[in-house]
């Protein structure tokens, strides 16, 4: 594939025509696929996401977890082809918010990241490429053997970054709304930076309930420190996200070490026991189809309020109708804009996101970046 500029976009052009579920392996296939399955064993998907709400994972030989032309990969780093609409440096400008995060370190404009793919710990940099590209190389001897591997590693970056999005109806909207128009003008090319492990993004609504951000952070540290596991590369550390089968074992005296609340002490105990036996899943979330359905299913967990379920709608479930409309942020950098003295209120702001129709989600995310 070459890698001048393209001016297709992915969504229409780099996907399959359709997919072919193999009922025997519970697996979904794209047409060019190498396995031949019985006729009589498969059925036929018009998208990927249809295979996937029926309950059909994918075939690790064909990839399919990923637009087909969307990667190039080389064994030892992988290219991602990304949007016209995509800013990298904006997006690297919004992961630096916090110098005391913990999941990642950013160095010379370059994202370094270790990840957690089925038995591997690839350790990989990001950066820009030649053209309209992600470069994502593997560090040290972290490379996976297994293309599977690399493919669910580029998998994460495209969903970490929401580059399978098309945003310009978001950016058209913007043109004319008099709180979007200049963030938009300010922040273009930014995408709403996800949280795609379902474990981590609960817990992290969870952790910062209540309290400001610069504490957030302080409480995932200790979180990740206490309970994830690390990996030394290159000279440098890299910590993974705790399982939720490492939280559920534990006891809230387990938890004293967090210095949080017992209250949020049993709630992420009891948040990762279900996410570990399987009562709460990102797919049965996905399931619900809306994220008025997912924010019932959520908030009906001791703990997570609306707040968290639209944020976790907004950051890992990517439902673009997600909207924290009592957030504190989004109330402040309302207020900022507008030039007022207080916050608008409930109603008022009803009244100003009227125009946002299912573009709520980018819109918090671009009035939260004013602040953040």
């Amino acid at each position: 594939m070459s890698t001048t500029c393209r001016q297709e976009t992915m969504h229409s052009v780099w996907d399959a025509p359709y997919f072919t579920g193999v009922t025997t392996m519970n697996i979904y296939c794209t047409p060019w696929c190498g396995g031949h399955p019985k006729p009589e064993n498969t059925i036929r998907f018009h998208t990927r996401e249809e295979a996937e709400l029926a309950g059909y994972r994918p075939c690790r030989n064909c990839c399919s977890t990923l637009p087909r032309g969307s990667w190039e990969d080389h064994k030892h780093e992988i290219k991602l082809f990304v949007p016209a609409e995509f800013n990298f440096e904006e997006n690297v400008k919004y992961l630096l918010r916090s110098s005391n995060e913990c999941l990642h370190r950013i160095d010379n404009n370059r994202i370094y990241k270790a990840l957690s793919v089925a038995d591997e710990t690839p350790v990989i940099e990001i950066r820009t490429g030649d053209c309209r590209e992600l470069v994502v190389r593997f560090l040290g001897d972290t490379a996976p053997s297994r293309k599977w591997v690399r493919a669910e590693v580029a998998r994460y970056v495209r969903e970490w970054f929401d580059l399978d999005r098309d945003i310009v109806p978001f950016y058209r909207l913007a043109e004319s709304d008099p709180l979007l128009k200049g963030p938009v003008q300010s922040f273009r090319g930014l995408r709403t930076v996800g949280i795609p492990d379902l474990f981590e993004a609960v817990t992290w609504g969870i952790l910062g309930q209540q309290i400001n951000l610069t504490y957030a952070y302080t409480l995932k540290r200790r979180l990740v420190e206490n309970f994830g596991r690390s990996v030394d590369c290159e000279g440098e550390t890299y910590w993974i996200y705790p399982t939720p089968d490492k939280i559920a074992a534990c006891s809230v005296e387990d938890l004293a070490v967090l210095r949080m609340t017992v209250k949020k002490c049993e709630y992420l105990i009891d948040t990762a026991k279900r996410i570990a036996t399987g009562e709460l899943s990102k797919l049965g979330l996905l399931q619900t189809g809306s994220h008025q359905a997912a924010e019932k299913m959520l908030t009906s967990i001791r703990g997570i309020g609306p707040w968290t379920a639209n944020y976790v709608s907004m950051r890992c479930l990517r439902f673009p109708s997600a909207f924290p409309i009592d957030d504190v942020g989004l109330h402040n950098a309302m207020k900022h804009i507008l030039g007022r003295d207080s916050k608008p209120s409930k109603a008022e702001i009803r009244q100003l996101s009227a125009g946002w129709s299912g573009w709520e989600s980018y819109a918090t995310f671009y009035l939260w970046r004013v602040l953040y």
